[in-house]
């Protein structure tokens, strides 16, 4: 943009997952340092770029929805797609969605660039598109901070081997990679002169550093050496990669959060087999007594899909149990959504879709009934907070656990404190503060 006799504006939409959060917070801020301005989605811009998600049908529709918003709000606008949706749609969104920019799942590097490239001189659609399956090399965004947030993410994986036979990510997203070590700790670091907690993110968190003979508890060690910073927060791990060697950090390690999120997808055993889910519920529910038997207080919450080909009355029913007997804190829950491509699309048995909203529906009020109860459980109890806003001398934060949690009085973000939990108010935790006990 050097040069230019005027500042063109960028307008981003985020799709999806922490992951993607992380990237396209990563490519506004190499635009704000090549002169841009970025704006919001709603705003008229002179650039759009949305980075879209494939990981549900609704997350694609969505990511369509973005890029037609895109077109009516500046009908000259240059308009970028980016990311899993891009992967596996390049040729169909090209030719259908009259888009400027497409990126694929790597390559994200280069927008910027791209970008400068197309508003000098328009031309037909650029397609940054590569084959992401033979890819072995872990792309390089940097980020120093994400703007307006007390929590930042950090990006220290990508890809996913374990091709399970509902999702499309691993032929979005590629094979395993992560972050070298020097380098996740360097960026962490930097995010930590800006940011009270870190939410270490990837496609496959927990494979971190299997492709780099080092592994997730190296990298939470070096963390925890961090001294400007007070959390460190793991986005999702699976069970199977939930080691002793991790309970150990978590029982000895106050920064690491008191919260897991661990994706089950199904209570059913005939299920899992059928998805390619590498446990039993059986061993499932083992390792999650021996956390919580590890970790006092643990918050435990989960994925869910339901509506999986083939899942009868009695197979949804078994998984009603499993999460009555293991009661999550709380439970994201997705309708099964076939994707083209993957081996679950092709499977007979397909569920109707008001039999899998009606499912859904039961596992959300379940869920929400957890999740208030689990709340209602710290009445009485202090919470470790980090305060992200504070407007009219009322805050709002989270505790390690990831409960939402609001106190009276002036705070900035970023400050932790102890606050005594007092009573619910709607869906939040009302707490107050402890004299004398700021962390």
């Amino acid at each position: 943009m050097e040069g230019d006799e005027f500042m063109a504006s960028v307008a981003i939409s985020t799709l999806g997952c922490k992951v993607n959060a992380y990237e396209s917070e990563s490519t506004a801020q190499a635009l704000r340092q090549r002169g841009y301005q970025t704006v919001d989605f709603k705003e008229k811009a002179d650039v759009y770029i949305i980075f879209t998600c494939a990981v549900t049908n609704t997350a694609a529709s969505k990511s369509r929805q973005k890029i037609h918003q895109a077109r009516r709000q500046n009908p000259d606008a240059l308009v970028c797609a980016v990311g899993c949706y891009v992967q596996i749609q390049a040729d169909q969104m090209a030719e259908q969605e009259k888009i400027d920019i497409l990126v694929g799942s790597s390559g994200k590097d280069k927008l910027p660039q791209l970008i400068d490239e197309a508003l000098r001189q328009r031309r037909e659609p650029i397609v940054e598109l590569h084959d992401v399956r033979t890819s072995a090399e872990f792309e390089m965004l940097p980020l120093d901070e994400f703007e307006h947030q007390t929590r930042a993410y950090l990006k220290v994986q990508d890809g996913c081997n374990q091709f399970c036979a509902y999702c499309i990510i691993p032929y979005a997203r590629g094979r395993e990679r992560s972050l070298p070590l020097d380098e996740a700790l360097k960026e962490a670091r930097r995010l930590a002169q800006k940011h009270k907690e870190i939410v270490l993110a990837g496609i496959h968190t927990g494979r971190y550093g299997k492709d780099r003979d080092t592994n997730l508890c190296d990298l939470i060690r070096g963390m925890c050496e961090i001294k400007p910073l007070e959390r460190i927060r793991i986005s999702s791990i699976e069970i199977t990669e939930i080691t002793d060697e991790l309970l150990t950090l978590m029982e000895t390690q106050p920064k690491i959060a008191r919260h897991l999120h661990i994706p089950l997808q199904a209570g059913c055993d005939a299920t899992l087999k059928r998805m390619g889910r590498p446990y039993t519920t059986a061993q499932f529910l083992a390792r999650v007594e021996e956390i919580r038997s590890r970790i006092d207080g643990i918050s435990i919450s989960t994925d869910l899909i339901v509506g999986f080909p083939q899942e009868s009355e009695a197979e949804f029913a078994a998984t009603m149990a499993f999460l009555k007997q293991i009661q999550f804190s709380f439970i994201h829950v997705f309708p099964f959504s076939p994707k083209t491509g993957t081996p679950a699309q092709r499977m007979s048995g397909q569920i109707s879709s008001e039999v899998k909203k009606q499912r859904a529906r039961q596992v959300g009020e379940f869920s929400r009934n957890s999740y208030y109860a689990v709340k209602s459980s710290w009445i009485g109890k202090d919470a470790d907070v980090i305060i992200e806003t504070c407007e009219n001398g009322v805050a709002f934060g989270h505790s390690s656990e990831y409960l939402p949690v609001q106190i009276d009085g002036e705070f900035v973000s970023g400050q932790r404190i102890v606050a005594r939990c007092t009573h619910m108010l709607g869906d939040q935790l009302a707490a107050q503060a402890q004299g004398g006990q700021e962390k």
